[in-house]
């Protein structure tokens, strides 16, 4: 098991520990090491002794006992009791946000709901609304929760689907020399509906008959047909599809499969569309394909409709940006605050990388859930920093390395930011981001996020919307009136790249650059590892049609520090 899996584990039980109302320090030794496990990265630890485990912070002998048990059957007794007596009904009521394992005992001991289309019927007539400790806000919300459960159900974020996408593949090959990903994983889309991969092989029946011994895959008979397997893979919510292909089809039939349904429609210059260009005479490569037809070459992530064609017009494919050109890394985080590294860490293994600049920026001190960091602690982590990067200057490795002063300030209730102004003036830079008060109206989240762009100290406005892809919908914002005040007022818009969150959406890439706002494309990496969620970022950012040319963090080192200086001056 993943380390990640077996905290979900441990999750799952202090969730079922505390609405069977459990022994409050058993609920807490569980939650604590789910905390801090989360944060472990160096090692598996399914591969750990008990000994080992128990020398790990929030970990004591019964967790490590615990999690031995896990990593050798994905469970332990415990758990398996707690879940006996947990209708499944009651199991899936964790997934609405803003209510906990405590009103959930409510309502299922007091309301008898145990299930979700109870509670949805029961908020319905205002039964909810009535029970102390509820009212109309928090029913209304639950209802909204529900309709945006029921709208993510089948789907996965990027990172899981395609990792399911390579695993299917892996089966597939021992058996088909040809075999290719298409739809939403091949379009790099920040969410997955469906897998669709195609097989080249003699006939249909070759291919039916292999996947009919493939145990881990389940057929959905009535959806499928004999060119097109439809089915689920074990452990994959999401809809599989495998496509049978003509041999000598396969790049045709792959352009179809993975363009949306706007972009097969767009217009040849002979007078057909993109679809009948596909489906007429076999091609050798994409590229053949568009140039037959008489339009631009256009690259698969950028298959969603039509505007690609004239985002063609002023830009070329070699413009966008991709991870070779990037030369710093912004917003990450460190031992100081939440991050599993330490500064030191941090920085050694993104000079590793090659890079030019990490920015350090790590969480405020309204932050306590992060442990961020007091006024003391800033400076602390300052000379630091002045300590480290006179090592690397003596060092004079090449290319140049420097590690920038930043700090993620959080966007307070009424707009201002973390720390006196003295303070922020003590950073390189400011990267913005609200964390707290999720649940304003347009209007007010609007006014929140406009008064921290118009801070003079705001570099950076922060994963703009707060979004958690198929978990939780981003606050409500003006999307056009943020990115107008970030174009007045110089500020910098972040594309998260964390496969969480991927926000600022990349759909409103190209008004941002419109606009002559750069875009950074930032890991928020609480560990070494996560600078590779970067990929993610540059994915759904050349989607968007970002240009190395409008990336933030493809400046020089020389090239940041003289725009972070020249911002500083303006502050005056």
């Amino acid at each position: 098991m993943t380390n990640s899996e077996i905290v979900e584990v441990l999750e799952l039980t202090a969730k079922l520990l505390e609405l069977h109302q459990a022994d409050p320090f058993k609920i807490k030794g569980y939650s604590v090491a789910a905390f801090y496990l989360d944060k472990f990265n160096d090692a598996a630890l399914e591969d750990m002794t008990a000994a080992e485990l128990t020398k790990l912070q929030g970990v004591g002998k019964s967790t490590a006992a615990k999690i031995v048990e896990i990593a050798q059957t994905g469970t332990f007794a415990e758990l398996d009791t707690l879940l006996a007596k947990t209708p499944p009904g009651v199991l899936d009521m964790f997934k609405i946000k803003g209510i906990g394992a405590k009103k959930i005992a409510v309502l299922w001991r007091e309301l008898g709901i145990d299930n979700l289309h109870e509670l949805e019927l029961a908020c319905l007539n205002g039964s909810v609304a009535k029970v102390k400790g509820f009212g109309g806000s928090t029913q209304q919300k639950i209802l909204d929760s529900l309709a945006f459960v029921r709208s993510q159900e089948g789907k996965l974020r990027m990172d899981k689907g395609r990792q399911a996408a390579d695993r299917l593949m892996e089966m597939l090959k021992v058996h088909f020399e040809r075999v290719e990903v298409a739809g939403d994983v091949r379009r790099k889309n920040e969410v997955v509906a469906s897998i669709v991969i195609l097989v080249e092989a003699e006939s249909p029946k070759v291919l039916q008959d292999v996947l009919d011994e493939m145990g881990s895959l389940q057929k959905m008979e009535k959806e499928s047909s004999p060119f097109v397997w439809r089915g689920k893979m074990e452990s994959i919510s999401t809809m599989v599809e495998i496509v049978y292909v003509v041999p000598g089809r396969m790049v045709n039939t792959l352009f179809l499969e993975s363009a949306g349904a706007e972009h097969l429609a767009y217009p040849t210059a002979e007078g057909g569309t993109l679809r009948k260009k596909a489906l007429g005479e076999a091609v050798a490569s994409d590229q053949q394909l568009y140039e037959s037809a008489g339009l631009p070459y256009i690259i698969p992530e950028m298959r969603d409709g039509g505007e690609a064609f004239l985002w063609s017009e002023k830009n070329q494919i070699e413009q966008l940006v991709t991870w070779d050109g990037l030369k710093g890394i912004l917003h990450n985080h460190s031992t100081y605050s939440d991050g599993q590294h330490t500064l030191k860490q941090m920085a050694d293994y993104c000079q590793e990388l090659g890079f030019e600049y990490l920015g350090i920026a790590d969480h405020s001190q309204t932050a306590t859930y992060a442990q961020g960091l007091k006024e003391e602690d800033v400076v602390r982590q300052h000379e630091e920093i002045d300590r480290l990067n006179l090592g690397y200057a003596e060092a004079k490795a090449l290319p140049a390395f420097k590690i920038l002063k930043g700090i993620e300030s959080d966007i307070l209730g009424d707009g201002s930011l973390d720390y006196p102004d003295q303070v922020l003036a003590s950073f390189d830079y400011v990267v913005a981001s609200v964390h707290s008060n999720l649940t304003m109206s347009a209007q007010k989240a609007t006014e929140r996020v406009l008064k921290a762009v118009e801070n003079p100290y705001t570099t950076v406005l922060g994963h703009p919307t707060g979004r958690l892809l198929l978990t939780r919908l981003g606050y409500p914002l003006d999307h056009r009136v943020i990115i107008d005040a970030c174009a007045k007022h110089g500020v910098v818009v972040e594309i998260n790249a964390s496969p969480w969150r991927l926000d600022l959406d990349w759909r409103w890439i190209r008004y941002c650059m419109d606009q002559g706002v750069l875009l950074s494309i930032n890991p928020d990496a609480h560990a070494m590892a996560g600078y590779f969620d970067m990929h993610y970022g540059v994915e759904v950012a050349r989607k968007g049609g970002l240009t190395l040319e409008r990336t933030f963090n493809a400046f020089s080192l020389g090239q940041m520090e003289a725009y972070l200086k020249e911002k500083a001056s303006k502050r005056g």
